[in-house]
């Protein structure tokens, strides 16, 4: 797998979006009504996804924990209550299927949950992609690529950037050797070290 995207936690969706515009990046809501992200997409690599809240409602936090995945709303709410800033990465897939990973993830006996999940975007593009959660909080989450490629063309940023250079990501010691056979990703860097991840771009 490689890197899909970074998730970046906002206390306030549109002050974030405006925050970005103002440093030149382009950015567009996830969705036109009500949206609940933004994104930054570069013509090549991952992107960018700002965050305010977790992706589903309270409704469905309940619905989840009542058929048994507690793990994946402690994910979620995790995500609420991270401090703003660069927090945590998805994981791609190749292929439109995660037996691969699923394979890896039973070999380090590491629990899951898949599931599909689509959105209709600014430009009335309806995306669909699945999900796949690993109940280990420590380990990031996987998606397969969108069924439309909502990234534009040669394209490049007001402010000159062309993509995203490197990131760093900590992962436990523990964790790591799963972590490599999931993902060969070299714009990746792990440390051991926690902290605030760092992310660099290229012009």
């Amino acid at each position: 797998m490689k890197l899909s995207h970074i998730l970046y936690k906002s206390n306030n969706l549109s002050e974030a979006v405006n925050q970005f515009e103002e440093k030149g990046f382009k950015v567009e809501y996830g969705s036109k009504n009500n949206p609940s992200n933004a994104l930054i997409y570069f013509s090549e690599g991952p992107y960018i996804e700002i965050l305010e809240k977790a992706p589903i409602s309270n409704f469905l936090m309940i619905i989840l924990r009542l058929i048994g995945k507690t793990n994946l709303v402690k994910r979620f709410k995790s995500w609420e209550n991270a401090n703003e800033g660069y927090f945590d990465i998805c994981l791609e897939k190749y292929k439109n299927d995660f037996d691969d990973e699923v394979r890896i993830l039973k070999e380090y006996k590491e629990h899951y949950f898949i599931t599909k999940s689509k959105r209709l975007d600014t430009l009335d593009r309806l995306l669909t992609w699945k999900l796949l959660f690993p109940n280990n909080l420590n380990l990031p989450f996987f998606m397969t690529y969108f069924n439309i490629d909502p990234k534009p063309r040669n394209f490049v940023h007001p402010n000159g950037i062309k993509k995203i250079n490197e990131v760093s990501y900590y992962i436990d010691n523990s964790l790591i050797s799963i972590f490599k056979k999931l993902c060969d990703d070299k714009t990746i860097k792990l440390t051991n070290k926690k902290g605030e991840m760092r992310v660099s771009f290229q012009k």
